[in-house]
């Protein structure tokens, strides 16, 4: 019965439709927002990707094991999660935590559909401390590089699109402690910078944010400070979320919520299993997309193999300018008469 069911659900996620206003997007246009879906898809044998509270979790478990942490100070920092200072012992923990990832990269199907949006220009933000996004790109020959929003140069570089395979992670990465934060009190120096601020805002006027993976990303008060509350006129804006949807009540208020913030939200099914297939499957559909340069190129051949006015006419259709050759044709014609 069992494999009966997931032989449905696969069926069910071929015939599963995608917003046009999704798959009809530039990859150029997209930002990508993943969070700890994707690692969890990737490596679902390591339990600290799976969330931010298993993180937080295997963090304090790898604390007592290792006895950086004195009993008190577990028990506060379980109880609130976040503090004014980081504590000192984050480092070694992360990297008890965060061993050889390379070895736990048991589906990377995902990872490879975000690549191939990132070939054609889509950049990558994430809430996540792993980079096994950048472990695997650099298996497959691209030149990762991971960022944090503490080298200001480089975050100016990457909103500004000069770093292609630049992966952005705004709570930091688990190979340089330092530049991690645990609250918002962390992000007190980039909030209070207007050149950054206003260069992070501007993607999130100028782009669709698309996130995947993403559970509770619309809640973090460092999302917030930075995008989410910060741009004006947000129900104008064109984002997409993909979620799961457990609870259909739930999912359709949530998507009304999130339309809120101009935010449309899409179900990728019923059960996380599907979600690395729709990821592809969806990646290939915007991928698929012609860029306004192939375009051109094709209405020039279309000049040389159709009559001039039905090429005109299409061009027209298109919005694309006439080229010189029709224009003279034309002239030519009506000196003629």
């Amino acid at each position: 019965m069992e494999s009966v069911e997931k032989t449905t659900n696969r069926s069910e996620q071929k015939c599963r439709k995608f917003l046009k206003s999704l798959i009809r997007k530039q990859p150029q246009d997209l930002l990508l927002v993943i969070g700890t879906g994707v690692s969890a898809a990737v490596a679902p044998g390591i339990r600290a990707l799976c969330s931010w509270r298993s993180c937080i979790e295997a963090v304090i478990e790898a604390a007592e094991q290792l006895e950086v942490l004195h009993p008190g100070d577990v028990a506060e920092f379980r109880r609130k999660r976040t503090g004014d200072t980081k504590p000192n012992f984050f480092q070694d923990c992360l990297m008890e935590v965060f061993d050889s990832l390379e070895q736990h990269i048991q589906n990377p199907v995902v990872l490879q559909s975000i690549l191939s949006l990132m070939d054609r220009g889509t950049m990558v933000l994430t809430t996540n401390y792993d980079n096994l996004l950048e472990i695997f790109g650099q298996q497959q020959s691209k030149p990762m590089e991971s960022l944090d929003l503490k080298d200001k140069t480089k975050v100016l570089q990457w909103a500004r699109g000069h770093i292609k395979y630049g992966v952005l992670h705004i709570h930091g990465l688990y190979t340089d402690p330092c530049g991690m934060v645990l609250d918002p009190s962390g992000y007190k120096d980039v909030t209070q910078d207007a050149e950054v601020m206003e260069v992070l805002q501007n993607l999130y006027r100028t782009k669709s944010f698309l996130f995947v993976g993403c559970g509770e990303t619309l809640r973090d008060q460092i999302f917030q400070a930075l995008f989410l509350y910060s741009v004006p006129n947000k129900v104008d804006l064109e984002h997409y979320m993909v979620v799961l949807k457990e609870n259909e009540d739930h999912f359709f208020k949530h998507q009304a919520d999130m339309l809120l913030h101009g935010i449309k939200v899409v179900s990728y099914g019923d059960c996380f299993e599907l979600f690395p297939g729709y990821v592809q499957d969806l990646a290939t559909q915007i991928c698929k997309q012609r860029s306004p340069d192939a375009e051109r190129v094709d209405s020039t051949t279309l000049l040389g193999n159709a009559c001039q006015d039905c090429a005109k006419r299409k061009l027209e259709e298109n919005g694309i300018e006439v080229t010189k050759k029709v224009r003279q044709s034309d002239t030519d014609d009506a000196g003629g008469s």
